[in-house]
C-alpha cells in the first residue's frame, strides 16, 4: 500500500516548520503550512522574489480532498532533503485549484498540450515572468511507475536553468504565444450550429456508451451529468424516434447502474467522484459538492420522465446527505469530503475508503438475523468483493464495498419472502450500519463555500421543491441563496466573490461563479416566485456581461482580465465534471429573454452559442451542456403563466401538474397581481393583463408570448401541455 498523509485537520503534523501558508484560509494551503518547503501563496511577493533572485518558480496545484496530492505531500513536501533542494533552487508556490480555478486552467492547458494528459497534483515550473516551461502531475520520490523521481527532476531543471536560462525563457515565450494564439482563434465566419449537431452529439455518445454497465467509455468511469442532461433533452425533442428513445435508455440505464454501484453510498447517501473500474464498483471515495448537485438534478429529470420511485429515492438521498453532512450553520454548502480517513480513532494508520468499507464479520456481528439478506443483496464476500484488477494496492483485501448485486424482487425471491419484508430488513440493516459508521473517524471535510458550486446546489434543491412539492427543499435553496447574497456579494461595488471560509475570501468570482449562481436564482424564482431572486439574477447577469462577455466573438471569458499575473485569458470550451461557464450562461440568457421579453438578451445567448461553433462542429459531444442551450434556442420555448395566489390550493394544483411533467424548454411565471407581476409587466406586455378567470386561478400556456385560452382545471392543463 502506498503510504499517504492525512489532511492536517485529521492528523496533526509535526510543527517543526511553519511557512507563509499558515496565514491562508484554504484548507488545502493550510495542510501544507508546516511543510519544510518554503511555500508562498500565489501573489506578488513570490513573483518579486523570483525576479529579484532570477530563480524559476515551482508551482504545485491541488485541492484538499485529492488523494494523490496527499501522497506527494507525504513523500516529497514533508521530506527535509527534498525541501532543501526546492528551497535552494526555486521559489515555491502552492495553489488551491478550487480557490483559483483561473490559475489552474492556464497551467493545465500547458500541461495537457505538452504531455498529452493532466491531473492533480499538478507540478509546473515557470520562468520568473510566469511562463511555463516544464509540467507534469504526480512525481514519485524515487524512479518508479515509469516516472523519474521528484528530486532527480528538481536537480535536472535547476541545472538546466543555470546553464541556459535564456533559452528556457525564449522557449517559454514561444509556448505561451502558441497557446495564446489557439485561445484567441476567431470562430469561422460561415460556421453555423443547427439541429444536425444535436444528432451528431447523440451518435458520438451512443458509440462510447457501455450497454452492459452504463456510462460512457471504459475504466475509470465518470458520471458526467452534462451528457445525461443533453440525452434527456434530446429525447424530449424526439420522443417518438428510435434515436430519441435510445437517448433516454442510455441516460436511465446509466443512472440506475450508478445508483446500484459502489460509487453510490447506500448508507449515508450521495455519490463518490468516479469508479476505477467499468462496473461502478470500486470508487475513488471523495465526495464533491458539484457532483451531488448535478446528479440530484439528473435523477430529478429521470423521475419526471418515468414517475418511478427509485429515481426519486436517489435524488432525495443525495439532497438529504448534503443537508446533513455538507451544509453550514448559515445555509451555505461545503465543498467536499475526502477519500481518505483513519482506520481507528487514536491510531495513525489510514487509507482510502476506510470510512466506507466493511468486513463480512463486521456485518454479521452488527446485523444478526438481517445479515444474510443484506450480504446477498449488497454482494458481501468473505474475502472482500473488489473486482480483480480494481485494487492494485490491495487496499480493499478482505473488505467489501457495498454494491447492489440484485434487484429487490430477486432478493425477495431468493429468500422466499415478500418484497416488503426484504425492504424492511434492508432498511434496518442500513440504519444499523450507518450508526456504526458514524462512530468511525470521518474523512476530512473541505469546508470552503464556493459560489459556483453553491449555485449548482441551489438549482438542485429548488427543482426538488418544485417536483416533490416539499417545503424543506425550498428552504434549503433559499437559505443558501441568502447566504451567498449576504456573504459573497458586495452590493456596493457590484462584485461576487469566489469563496467563504471563516470570512469572505479575497478572490473575486469567475464567469462560472456568476453563471452557476444565476442559474440557481432562476430556478429558485420558479420554485418560490419571490421576485427578489429574479431581480438578483438580472443584476448578476449584467455584471457577468460587463466583466466576462467577449463583445467581438461572443461567449464568456473565464476571467475578467483584471489580474495581470494570468498569462492567458481563456474561454472554457469543454463541459466536463463541471459545465463550461458559457454553456450555463447561454441557457440563463435564453430564459431571462423569455422572462423579460428581451431580444437583446436573446441575441447575446445566440452569439454565445455561435462562439463555440468550431468546437461543436468538430466534436459535438465535447459541449453537451451548450447543446442543451442550443436545443432551447431551436425550439419554441413555452411561457407558462399561473394567475393566482401562491398559497392557494388551486394554484398549487396547477403548478403540481406542470412539475409532474418533463418540459425542459419553458419558463414558469406567477401573475398574482403583486410586485412580481408588476415588475415582469414592465417589459412583458402580455403578462400585465393576465389574471384569474371567474375568480379561479388560471394557467396561460404561451409560445413566443402568443397564448392559448387560459384553463382553470388540471386535466385541461395536462392536455394543453401535451400539445392536444
Amino acid at each position: 500500500m502506498i503510504p499517504i498523509v492525512m489532511p492536517a485537520e485529521i492528523q496533526p503534523a509535526a510543527q517543526a516548520h511553519t511557512n507563509r501558508l499558515a496565514h491562508e484560509k484554504s484548507p488545502y494551503l493550510l495542510q501544507h503550512a508546516h511543510n519544510p518547503v518554503d511555500w508562498y501563496p500565489w501573489g506578488e511577493e513570490a513573483f518579486e522574489k523570483a525576479r529579484r533572485e532570477n530563480k524559476p518558480i515551482f508551482l504545485s496545484i491541488g485541492y484538499s480532498t485529492c488523494h494523490w496530492c496527499h501522497v506527494m505531500a507525504h513523500e516529497s513536501f514533508e521530506d527535509d532533503g527534498t525541501a532543501a533542494i526546492m528551497n535552494r533552487e526555486f521559489v515555491n508556490i502552492k495553489v488551491d485549484r478550487e480557490e483559483r480555478p483561473d490559475v489552474d486552467r492556464v497551467y493545465m492547458t500547458f500541461v495537457q498540450a505538452t504531455t498529452g494528459g493532466g491531473g492533480w497534483p499538478m507540478s509546473v515550473w515557470l520562468t520568473p515572468d510566469l511562463k511555463p516551461f516544464v509540467g507534469g502531475t504526480y512525481f514519485p520520490p524515487e524512479d518508479r511507475y515509469g516516472q523519474p523521481g521528484f528530486k532527480k527532476v528538481l536537480e535536472r531543471i535547476a541545472t538546466a536553468w543555470k546553464q541556459d536560462h535564456q533559452k528556457i525563457v525564449e522557449n517559454g515565450s514561444k509556448i505561451m504565444d502558441a497557446l495564446r494564439e489557439s485561445q484567441s482563434a476567431q470562430p469561422e465566419v460561415a460556421a453555423k450550429i443547427d439541429n444536425e449537431v444535436l444528432q451528431t452529439a447523440y451518435e458520438q455518445l451512443a458509440r462510447s456508451f457501455d450497454p452492459k454497465e452504463g456510462g460512457f467509455g471504459t475504466a475509470p468511469k465518470f458520471p458526467r451529468p452534462v451528457a445525461l442532461n443533453f440525452l434527456t433533452r434530446f429525447y424530449a425533442h424526439n420522443p417518438k424516434t428510435e434515436s430519441g428513445k435510445h437517448a433516454l435508455e442510455m441516460s436511465l440505464f446509466t443512472l440506475r447502474k450508478m445508483a446500484a454501484g459502489g460509487t453510490h453510498d447506500p448508507l449515508g447517501g450521495g455519490f463518490h467522484r468516479y469508479s476505477v473500474d467499468r462496473y461502478w464498483h470500486v470508487p475513488h471515495f471523495e465526495k464533491m459538492l458539484y457532483d451531488q448537485a448535478q446528479l440530484a438534478s439528473a435523477y430529478l429529470d429521470a423521475f419526471q420522465i418515468t414517475q418511478e420511485r427509485q429515481d426519486a429515492d436517489v435524488a432525495r438521498d443525495i439532497l438529504d446527505y448534503v443537508a446533513r453532512d455538507m451544509t453550514s450553520n448559515g445555509g451555505g454548502f461545503f465543498s467536499a469530503e475526502d477519500a481518505d480517513s483513519l482506520f481507528e480513532h487514536g491510531k495513525p494508520e489510514h487509507g482510502e475508503g476506510a470510512f466506507y468499507v466493511w468486513t463480512e464479520k463486521q456485518i454479521d456481528e452488527t446485523l444478526g438475523n438481517d445479515s444474510e439478506i443484506f450480504k446477498f443483496h449488497y454482494g458481501v464476500q468473505p474475502h472482500g468483493n473488489a473486482p480483480e484488477g480494481s485494487d492494485p494496492q490491495n487496499e480493499f483485501q478482505g473488505k467489501n464495498i457495498l454494491i447492489q448485486r440484485y434487484p429487490l424482487a430477486e432478493t425477495a425471491k431468493h429468500f422466499k419472502k415478500s418484497e416488503d419484508e426484504v425492504r424492511q430488513s434492508l432498511t434496518r440493516g442500513r440504519a444499523k450500519l450507518l450508526s456504526i459508521r458514524n462512530k468511525r473517524p470521518r474523512p476530512h471535510l473541505d469546508d470552503k463555500i464556493i459560489a459556483a458550486w453553491n449555485g449548482l446546489m441551489i438549482s438542485a434543491y429548488a427543482r426538488a421543491a418544485q417536483i416533490f412539492d416539499e417545503r424543506k427543499y425550498l428552504d434549503a435553496a433559499a437559505r443558501a441563496a441568502d447566504f451567498l447574497r449576504k456573504n459573497l456579494y458586495d452590493a456596493k461595488n457590484k462584485v461576487l466573490f469566489r469563496s467563504f471560509r471563516k470570512g469572505r475570501g479575497n478572490v473575486e468570482g469567475f464567469a462560472d461563479d456568476y453563471a452557476f449562481v444565476i442559474q440557481g436564482l432562476l430556478d429558485l424564482y420558479e420554485a418560490s416566485f419571490d421576485i427578489e431572486w429574479l431581480k438578483f439574477a438580472l443584476e448578476l447577469q449584467q455584471i457577468q456581461d460587463r466583466l466576462f462577455f467577449d463583445e467581438k466573438a461572443g461567449g464568456y471569458f473565464s476571467t475578467s482580465g483584471k489580474d495581470k499575473s494570468l498569462v492567458l485569458r481563456m474561454k472554457d470550451d469543454n463541459d466536463s465534471a463541471e459545465p463550461a461557464a458559457s454553456s450555463i450562461a447561454a441557457l440563463n440568457l435564453l430564459r431571462l429573454a423569455q422572462f423579460r421579453s428581451d431580444k437583446q438578451v436573446d441575441e447575446r445567448a445566440r452569439k454565445t452559442i455561435g462562439a463555440f461553433a468550431p468546437t461543436v462542429n468538430h466534436f459535438a459531444s465535447a459541449m453537451p451542456q451548450l447543446l442543451v442551450g442550443l436545443d432551447f434556442s431551436l425550439s419554441k420555448p413555452r411561457q407558462i403563466v399561473i394567475a393566482g395566489k401562491i398559497d392557494g390550493d388551486e394554484t398549487r394544483a396547477l403548478l403540481k401538474e406542470i412539475h409532474q411533467q418533463f418540459i425542459p424548454n419553458k419558463v414558469v411565471i406567477l401573475a398574482d397581481g403583486g410586485e412580481g407581476q408588476k415588475f415582469l409587466g414592465e417589459t412583458n406586455e402580455a403578462i400585465r393583463a393576465m389574471s384569474m378567470v371567474d375568480g379561479k386561478p388560471a394557467a396561460y400556456v404561451c409560445e413566443n408570448l402568443t397564448c392559448k385560452a387560459p384553463v382553470t382545471d388540471t386535466k385541461a392543463l395536462n392536455r394543453l401541455l401535451a400539445g392536444e
